[in-house]
């Protein structure tokens, strides 16, 4: 048995090939999440230049929605009940 490998459980594990691959392994998760976050700040830096383009604000587009449903609530309430009478 060579002085890098180890007898575990049966096993000659090559000690300097498993530190290695988990160094490595370490190294892509780092870079991975790194990458991951660039493509977040893009997307989100994109989406607020987006909104800023709109011409109707997305609470006052909300808002006018809302007054909408509930105008739309109130006369189909009405409608029913003047038939239902």
């Amino acid at each position: 048995m060579t002085t890098h490998q180890k007898l575990i459980g049966g096993f000659r594990v090559n000690r300097g090939m498993l530190t290695t691959g988990a160094a490595l392994t370490g190294i892509g998760a780092v870079v991975a999440a790194t990458g991951a976050t660039l493509v977040c700040v893009a997307l989100a830096n994109a989406g607020r230049g987006w909104i800023h383009r709109l011409e109707t604000q997305p609470a006052e587009l909300a808002h006018h929605t809302l007054h909408r449903a509930k105008a739309a609530s109130a006369a189909g309430l009405e409608a029913w009940r003047a038939n239902g009478t």
